[in-house]
């Protein structure tokens, strides 16, 4: 590109010397550390939003350009305009289509109009309809063409902690790091994990700041205070600052004054304020002037914000996670989500199924698609498996993950991928995307970013599902400990205690639902995917000591379920990344991703002790990510984090030991007891006979037995290759049952031994007179 002439270069050098004359420095300048360079080893990845045409971009500062960027912008728009010129009016051209896999189509629901799908409502600070134009020069941008930005990531962490810079501080747990929206203290609020940043002094020089790493136009910030069970603390008012070298900033303005942006009232609901004019910078600044009289200054934030295309820069472009699956990336709402199993249904009528098992509080049922290459039957000797999500309805990442899942097994199914066609083919799956759709509705009216920690966590009526189900631990440790006395509670099917199973008690509706389900079906395996972490945990969930809050608590299965609960983990793009930030408090690299649920925090009723306890089903609990309600633009990377475990997890479906077994006629025996000899822990057989038993590689003794059969024992090997060893049984009866089969079908009752004791001697007295 030709350069201008000595006089344009001149003229156009005094009129930035005037602008930056003009600028008044906002706060204390001084030199702040680039950690840019510390920071390019770590694994950081970047989900370009899409871009509007560059006549529609906010005006950038002109402090941070210089003078050789604003040329080359005025020459690309005399250029451009030279070129509408000579062209004719064409009508404008439709998106390229991206390509398709062989025999994939996409799944598409009906889809709302455009912006009716923000996700980003709630609370925030009244906008300003005035148009404004500050002292520094900086034009308007008119609300018609307002974009709306997607968070930055402070909470999903793809802000690093290198990114963020403070004042001052009250202590390291306090730091900048800790100053992400929703982020939670640690049991004790110690010096590492608390729940906000929080100054070390309380005066109008503090601030907070955000280092984008790149032009970002900036479009609003959302504010916390601390999340603390003992203390209260917020921001109740704060100026905006905007930067591109972190040294001279300029502060948004309301006309002539500074604005004044309103906070929070309390520290846990988010406040959303938009900034009047979208401000291109690389540093945004928050300086607090106003918080809560009895407390301190703290806030937790997420700012939003559009990162402007850099393809100079190798960095951001190498980090940027795309998809190669075209699938239906979006958020749901109840309808959407009952459209959308109808088109993955019409796609695949031939592998899929759609069924409720029950309904919610408010009504709405509780919809499963079912996929299989024999859809709303059992097939002897197939395994089932399950997902389930949404048990907090707040917790939506799971909800999607399912509905993606749901889409890509039928595409690729029809592309005929020999992975996928041999697990549907193999396996009877069962995915269950939103168990407590009424908590969903309600966290949708806050949006993805202003719905706060626990808003629509819980039922309708008030009800926590993951902790619902009945206590059968208790039963099953207090029969153990009465060693003297005879074992009334066997070591599985343990009976669901009958004040549970009264209408008074505080069960919800879609709990029992569950258990309804869980009885009917004979799972083997399933997942339950859950949010505002990274780890996956296995029972038991309950600690077996009185009084204590957390204590490794293993299972007689412990060695199966960490393998399984690895088995996600390892897959999973992130979870046992050592380099990675916790989500909150807690370090789960130690045992790579996984944890034993009561050395974490013990829940007494939860789905994953009832289902090993009351069925055969081995159940974990899946925490997919840091973010429970992330923005839509993150569904894409968030989807690559978990295809692959979501795909590997079920296959484990197929690990340990399998079989029939039937009496002499071939008939399969229902309920038979499967023993593994050193697991204190049994499994029974379906209705046909058939059963599972996870197990990890090895040799064990396996025994089979029935009421009324005689037990037989076999030596099972289990390999390392993927597919469970074959392992069958045939019982014959006792000679007790016997004869009571011989006595029944000749309509006579088998007499009872001690009476006729009593009549054999007056039989051989009468003999012998």
């Amino acid at each position: 590109m030709a350069h201008p002439g000595a006089a344009s270069r001149a003229l156009a050098l005094a009129f930035v010397a005037v602008a930056l004359t003009g600028v008044r420095a906002q706060g204390t300048a001084f030199e702040e550390p680039d950690y840019y360079g510390q920071e390019l080893w770590r694994r950081e990845r970047y989900y370009e939003h899409p871009e509007r045409e560059p006549e529609l971009f906010s005006p950038s500062l002109h402090e941070g350009l210089g003078v050789e960027k604003q040329e080359q912008q005025e020459q690309q728009e005399q250029q451009e305009q030279q070129e509408q010129l000579q062209q004719e009016p064409r009508p404008p051209k439709k998106a390229a289509k991206a390509k398709k896999a062989p025999k994939r189509e996409k799944v598409v629901a009906e889809t709302p109009p455009p912006g009716k799908n923000s996700n980003r409502k709630g609370r925030r600070s009244k906008s300003l309809e005035k148009a404004a134009r500050d002292d520094h020069g900086v034009p308007v941008a008119h609300e018609d063409v307002r974009e709306s930005c997607p968070p930055l990531g402070l909470e999903t962490l793809k802000i690093t902690d290198f990114q963020l810079h403070a004042s001052t501080a009250k202590r390291y747990g306090l730091g900048a790091h800790r100053g992400r929206l929703n982020i939670q203290a640690g049991i004790n609020e110690n010096d590492f994990h608390d729940g906000a940043w929080c100054a070390g002094r309380n005066d109008l020089h503090q601030w907070i700041e955000v280092d984008a790493r790149r032009l970002t136009r900036f479009t609003g910030v959302i504010t916390q205070g601390r999340n603390s069970l003992w203390l209260s603390d917020w921001v109740t008012s704060y100026k905006v600052m905007v930067s591109n070298d972190s040294h001279t900033w300029v502060t948004v303005k309301n006309g002539s004054g500074d604005m004044i942006f309103e906070g929070n009232s309390e520290k846990e609901i988010p406040v959303l304020n938009e900034l009047p004019v979208p401000m291109v910078a690389r540093y945004i600044r928050v300086n607090p002037q106003s918080w809560f009289d009895n407390g301190s200054i703290c806030l937790r934030m997420e700012i939003l914000g559009c990162p402007l295309p850099d393809p100079n820069n190798y960095y951001h472009r190498r980090n940027e996670m795309t998809t190669t699956d075209d699938l239906d990336f979006k958020h749901h709402n109840y309808k959407e989500m009952r459209q959308l199993m109808k088109v993955v249904n019409e796609m695949c009528p031939n592998i899929t199924r759609i069924y409720n098992i029950g309904k919610s509080h408010q009504g709405l049922k509780l919809y499963a698609v079912e996929i299989s290459d024999h859809p709303g039957e059992h097939e002897v000797g197939e395994p089932e498996f399950h997902y389930i999500a949404g048990a907090h309805g707040n917790e939506v990442l799971g909800r999607e993950l399912l509905l993606l899942l749901l889409q890509f097994l039928c595409q690729e199914y029809l592309a005929q991928n020999t992975r996928i066609v041999r697990l549907v083919e193999e396996t009877r799956i069962h995915i269950l995307p939103s168990l407590n759709p009424d908590g969903y509705e309600k966290a949708c009216e806050g949006g993805s970013e202003l719905g706060g920690w626990s808003l629509g966590r819980w039922t309708h009526d008030g009800i926590d599902i993951n902790n619902n189900f009945p206590d059968l631990n208790s039963l099953l440790w207090e029969a153990e400990d009465r060693q003297n006395a005879p074992r009334k509670v066997p070591n599985h099917y343990i009976a669901i205690p009958e004040w549970y199973l009264s209408e008074n008690a505080t069960v919800a509706m879609e709990t029992r639902a569950v258990i309804a389900w869980m009885e009917k079906i004979p799972f083997v395996l399933g997942g339950n995917l859950q949010g505002g972490e990274l780890v996956v945990a296995y029972p038991y969930d309950m600690v077996r000591s009185l009084w204590k809050m957390q204590e490794h608590t293993p299972t007689p299965d412990d060695h199966v379920f960490r393998w399984l609960a690895y088995s996600y983990a390892s897959t999973h793009r992130l979870m046992t990344d050592a380099r990675r930030r916790v989500c909150h408090t807690e370090d789960f690299q130690k045992e790579e991703g996984t944890v034993n649920g009561a050395s974490w925090h013990t829940v007494a009723g939860s789905l994953n002790d009832f289902s090993y306890l009351h069925t055969n089903c081995f159940e974990l609990s899946i925490y997919v990510g840091c973010d429970k309600y992330p923005h839509e633009s993150e569904l894409p990377e968030e989807w690559e984090n978990n295809r692959e475990s979501l795909i590997v997890f079920m296959e484990q479906v197929h690990r340990g030991i399998k079989g029939i077994v039937r009496d002499l006629h071939g008939k399969g025996i229902p309920n038979a007891i499967i023993s593994v000899e050193g697991v204190n822990h049994d499994i029974r057989t379906a209705s046909d006979g058939d059963y599972w038993r996870l197990l990890n590689p090895g040799e064990y003794v396996v025994t089979a037995k029935a009421e009324g059969f005689v037990s037989s024992s076999k030596n099972c090997m289990v390999g390392y290759d993927m597919g469970a060893t074959r392992c069958d049984f045939i019982l014959s009866k006792t000679n007790l049952a016997r004869i009571r089969e011989i006595m029944e079908t000749f309509g006579k009752q088998p007499v009872s031994l001690p009476a006729r004791r009593l009549k054999l001697p007056g039989r051989k007295r009468r003999q012998r007179g």
